[in-house]
Formats: structure tokens, C-alpha cells, sequence
């Protein structure tokens, strides 16, 4: 070994780029900076006392699997204590991503200008006998390593390290509720149980659905208290028209994949924009962080018209500008005796000036025990009004969405204060795949009642002064 590769191997201990440049030079070429970038944002992760969690969104054929593998083997490296739990798409994956990474550690030198993994780390070897291919251990250690799938097991396996690589395959797959929930529920129920006290969490996807791993990940783990990390990367900028790196994939043979699998696909694969987004009604909501002076407090509710329905109840400021300010949302299907109760103090807490609940369906009567509730708490300065919404609900809140894209503005942590409200708005299609309509509906309602309000203002003003004073 020259001199010059003497200095490289020294480099590839401590920096995993320089690892991968020399062990795959051909793939690991410095001109494509998004890999540096992704080999950074993973060694840099190891040693983040801020986050828990890192999400690594990346179009497929950029090297995710490949680099991730290399990962493994450079942390073993590094230090042969550390236990790897890597859970991929099913057994036949798992168990090629752990021989790709046995084989890196165990590759016999055959040529003298040619580094291999014990250039770097000589004392570091595969435990002799252990032949088992999804789990195995280092000469010294105790079960190193693991690789599994939803199907697979972890049974008796605890890790300090856990990467999740590429858990679906096709749009059939990322379409399907089921497969979604599965996929979930291994995670939280097998994966994150054999985690250790300061363990990290590294999953490497290409987006599919905002229900998919990563999606569920960056919307449910913060509020279990994880810190999580994202990174995504698109393939194709639009707004300087250049590509991720024309090398791997060029713009010529973008824009022929688009045209070949449809817009949809393409943005769920290459632009991390799930396949479910497109369709998605509000393409934008606004937040706040300092409270605005309002005119008028408002509670506005879409009563629960079957078992399986929510009931939506959301208190909101309007500000002179006839803008609309969510301060909270009571979004549930407990029944009607929990949720009389919840609204009363909802009502009162924010000192509401005009409820509004919809009487279709038993509403005039939830209203009046809503109503009573309220007096008999001392508080007589609401007034309440049931009415009868006679107009097509799809319509209605189809032609309300830009309205409420442009007027209503919501906490900046509402994604934290209300989780399935968010998520309920944040997944609404424009066309007929809602499972529920309620949180729509409900905040549909705040557009119709300032409009309306509005109205109403109007009109009086109109009045000659003369009909007022008789």
C-alpha cells in the first residue's frame, strides 16, 4: 500500500464518505455532492444529542440501500460493540442487505491496491461459526447484528442501532390501507421495542403515501416525545430546472419515467410527494404563533351523525379583517354524554360569544344539553343556535376549501395539539376516497358562518336609519 493510500484508509476511519469513496470508487464520486451530503447527514446523526430519529427521503436508484449497507459496516468498524437491527422489505431483502454487509467485513485482500474493510479496521472480524445469515456476531461480541422484515422475527434481540430500509415496492402496495397499518404496527410493536435507552433510529425510504413509514413516523413520533430529523431529497428542482445528479438519473431520462408511469407515481418516487397528496383538497393551510385581537369568539360544530362518525367542535377568533383563527378543536368519537360535557368547558374556557351546532341527526337536542350545561357553570354570556344544513356536503365543502386555504389560520403546533383533526384535514381527497368528512364539514362551517355574519352586517347597515328608530 503507497503512501497516498495510507492517508486514505486513515480518512475512512473517521470519515464515512471517505469510506465509501474507497471502498466503491466508481459509484462514490466526489462530483455527486447529494451523496457526500447523505453519507454526512448519517455520520453526523451518530453523534446528535438532538435528535432521535433521522428520516432520509431519496429517489429510488440513488444508492439508499447500497450506502445505508456500507453504514453498517463502518459503525461495526468503528466499534465492534454495537448491536444493528436492520428491518427491510422482506426476508429475501433482509438477508441480501446482511450479506452485503458480512461480505464487506469478511472480503480477503487479493490485491495490494485494492482497500478493503480490514485495511481500515484490522482487528474487527466475523465471529468464526456463527454462520446464521440474518444474525450473526463479531469475534468478541454478542449478536452484532440483525436483519429482518415484517414477516421476520426479533425475538430476543436488543440493538442500539435501528435502520429501516425500503418498506414497499409498488403503488399497489402504497395504496393499500392494510399493508400501510402493517407496516406500522411491526415498526412500533416489534422494531421499536428492541431499541435500547439512547438508541438512534435511521429509516432510509423513497416516499409512496403520506400513511407510508416515514409519513407516520414524522406525524406520530413527536408525540411519544421522539426528535425527529427529515431529510428529502427530490430528483428533478423545478425551479432550477436541474436534476439531483444527472449522472445517476438525467433530466431526459426523468421526464421519459414520468410520462411512462403517470404524474403521480413519478412525484410519490422521484419528488417524495406522496401518491395521496396530489389528490389532496387543502394544498396549503396557514399557522400563527401570537394571537391576534379579535371581534368575536365562535364555536362551530358538525354533530356525530353515526356510530362510526366524530363529532368536530371547533372554537375560533374572527378578527375585523373577517379572518378566522382556530384556537381548539375537540375532534372525537366518544359518545354524546363524554362530549356534551367536553364542549361546555370548551365553550366556557374561551369564553365564546355564539355557538353554532348542526341539528340534523338528534343535534337540537346534544345543543340544548350542551346549552344547559353551560348555564348551570355560571356562564350566560354565549348564545347558542342549532340549525338544519340543507345543502350538499361536497359541494359545500369542495367550494369553501380556497377560503379556508387563504382565511382560517391554525396554531403552528396543531399537528401536536390535535392529531387526528390534522391529520383528517391533511388527508381529505378532493375525490371520493374520504373514509370520514367530519373535520371538513366542521371547518367548512367557519366559512359559511363568517360569511354569513358578514351578510347579516351588511344588511343592517343598509337599513335607512328611519326603519331602525320605528
Amino acid at each position: 500500500m503507497d503512501k497516498k493510500q495510507e492517508i486514505q484508509t486513515i480518512f475512512a476511519e473517521v470519515h464515512f464518505w471517505s469510506y465509501c469513496a474507497l471502498l466503491a470508487p466508481n459509484f462514490y464520486k466526489p462530483e455527486r455532492k447529494y451523496l457526500i451530503d447523505f453519507c454526512q447527514s448519517l455520520q453526523n446523526f451518530m453523534v446528535d444529542d438532538l435528535h432521535d430519529v433521522l428520516i432520509i427521503n431519496a429517489p429510488p436508484r440513488h444508492g439508499k440501500s447500497r450506502t445505508v449497507s456500507l453504514f453498517a459496516s463502518w459503525l461495526l468498524g468503528n466499534d465492534p460493540t454495537r448491536k444493528i437491527m436492520i428491518g427491510s422489505y422482506n426476508e429475501t431483502l433482509s438477508t441480501q442487505f446482511s450479506k452485503n454487509v458480512r461480505d464487506t467485513i469478511m472480503e480477503i485482500k487479493a490485491d495490494e491496491n485494492i482497500p478493503v474493510f480490514s485495511d481500515m479496521f484490522p482487528t474487527v472480524e466475523i465471529k468464526k461459526g456463527d454462520g446464521a445469515m440474518n444474525m450473526w456476531s463479531l469475534k468478541g461480541g454478542y449478536n452484532n447484528y440483525l436483519a429482518t422484515s415484517p414477516k421476520g422475527t426479533a425475538t430476543g434481540f436488543g440493538a442500539n442501532i435501528l435502520i429501516v430500509d425500503d418498506l414497499i415496492k409498488s403503488a399497489d402496495e402504497a395504496n393499500n390501507a392494510q399493508v400501510l397499518e402493517n407496516h406500522w404496527s411491526w415498526f412500533t410493536d416489534t422494531m421499536l421495542s428492541r431499541v435500547e435507552s439512547g438508541g438512534k433510529i435511521i429509516i432510509v425510504m423513497t416516499r409512496w403515501h403520506s400513511q407510508d413509514l416515514a409519513g407516520r413516523a414524522l406525524e406520530l413520533l413527536p408525540q411519544a416525545d421522539y426528535r425527529v430529523k427529515q431529510i428529502s431529497m427530490k430528483a428533478y428542482d423545478k425551479e432550477t430546472d436541474t436534476m439531483l445528479c444527472e449522472d445517476v438519473l438525467s433530466k431526459q431520462d426523468y421526464k421519459r419515467k414520468v410520462k411512462t408511469m403517470g404524474v403521480d407515481i413519478a412525484s410519490a418516487n422521484y419528488q417524495q410527494e406522496p401518491i395521496d397528496i396530489k389528490g389532496k383538497l387543502y394544498q396549503k393551510f396557514q399557522t400563527y404563533d401570537v394571537i391576534p385581537e379579535f371581534t368575536k369568539i365562535w364555536n362551530v360544530t358538525d354533530t356525530a351523525d353515526k356510530g362510526e362518525d366524530y363529532l368536530c367542535s371547533i372554537v375560533f377568533g374572527e378578527t375585523k379583517e373577517h379572518q378566522a383563527y382556530v384556537l381548539d378543536v375537540l375532534y372525537t368519537k366518544e359518545p354524546m354524554e363524554v362530549t356534551e360535557k367536553a364542549q361546555s368547558m370548551q365553550i366556557i374556557r374561551y369564553k365564546v360569544n355564539h355557538a353554532r351546532i348542526e341539528s340534523n341527526n338528534g343535534g337540537r337536542g346534544y345543543k340544548r344539553n350542551v346549552e344547559r350545561m353551560t348555564r348551570e357553570k355560571g356562564f350566560v354570556s354565549c348564545y347558542f343556535e342549532d340549525f338544519t344544513q340543507t345543502g350538499n356536503k361536497i359541494s359545500r365543502i369542495l367550494s369553501n376549501s380556497a377560503w379556508i386555504e387563504n382565511n382560517v389560520f391554525f396554531p403552528s403546533d396543531w399537528h401536536l395539539r390535535f392529531p387526528e383533526y390534522t391529520h383528517a384535514m391533511n388527508t381529505f381527497q378532493r375525490e371520493g376516497k374520504n373514509k370520514h368528512d367530519d373535520a371538513a364539514d366542521a371547518t367548512t362551517l367557519i366559512a359559511e358562518t363568517i360569511s354569513e355574519d358578514v351578510g347579516r352586517i351588511a344588511r343592517v347597515r343598509e337599513i335607512p336609519k328611519g326603519i331602525l328608530r320605528r
